[in-house]
């Protein structure tokens, strides 16, 4: 299965880089499964009904999302609508919306996509590993489903790089997000998992995390409150990431990170 995942879209400048190249790579890759991280699509504070389908026409079958999930609180009655906007399933039990889509590609191939948040340096949410055995527990890759796809949102590479390996072999990528900077440690665990640290922003790489940096390096310097954090929106970069895995085991081929725009390097995985 192809899966390609698009990281962390902030504010106009990210929403613009999808519209510029997400029809590109899915023209080049063919992917099976497009995920978007777009919790921070609306003026870089979550995401409204009107983002989630822009980015839902532009082929994305499911949006992920983190800690800004609640920014607009439009999204509280939509997300419960839209079973493929997703918000970190270690919410306390009650809180609307679903942290895990089972969608069926249309040769009949399964894939489950589960959005988890971290806890260090985080919100105290519930346990993410012990949320994520129970979801492993009924969705086994290579039996009743082909792969399984984890976005975990937190700041933290080291509880990253614990779940990955805890669950190594029994998902097919657990691939971080949230701190809207790509990292260069992509790659294949021992027992068949993806990982990557980061996908990184998609947004303008001009700033700071995607803050216009007057903003961003007065609060830094005065150390006092200024304007509101505002998105940068001059130059627009798409980041993710490319994952192939095996029908058979629901285990990761090959990853490889995506990053086309107007800043960072760029690199553009083969199909």
């Amino acid at each position: 299965m192809k899966i390609l995942f698009i990281g962390d879209i902030m504010g106009r400048a990210g929403r613009e880089a999808l519209e510029v190249y997400l029809p590109e790579l899915r023209r080049d890759l063919m992917p099976d499964v497009i995920i978007v991280n777009g919790e921070n699509a609306a003026h870089g504070k979550g995401i409204t009904e009107k983002i989630c389908k822009q980015i839902h026409d532009l082929g994305a079958d499911c949006i992920t999302s983190g800690n800004h999930i609640w920014d607009q609180r439009e999204i509280i009655p939509y997300i419960a609508r839209d079973a493929r906007l997703l918000r970190p399933a270690n919410f306390p039990p009650g809180t609307p919306g679903n942290g895990l889509c089972r969608l069926e590609l249309q040769d009949g191939r399964i894939i489950v996509i589960v959005n988890l948040m971290a806890r260090l340096f985080m919100d105290p949410l519930d346990d993410p590993f012990a949320l994520l055995e129970e979801i492993v527990g009924e969705h086994k890759v290579g039996q009743n489903c082909q792969a399984l796809f984890v976005d975990f949102h937190g700041e933290a590479t080291s509880e990253k790089y614990s779940l990955a390996h805890h669950f190594d072999g029994r998902v097919s990528a657990v691939i971080g997000t949230h701190t809207h900077a790509p990292t260069a440690d992509a790659h294949i665990l021992p027992a068949g998992t993806a990982y990557m640290s980061d996908a990184g922003m998609t947004g303008d790489y001009d700033s700071v995390i995607g803050v216009r940096k007057d903003i961003a390096i007065h609060r830094f310097v005065r150390k006092m409150p200024g304007e509101p954090l505002i998105p940068a929106s001059e130059n627009k970069t798409l980041c993710g990431v490319y994952i192939v895995t095996d029908d058979r085991t629901g285990r990761a081929v090959s990853i490889e990170p995506v990053r086309l725009g107007d800043t960072l390097a760029n690199t553009r995985p083969k199909a």
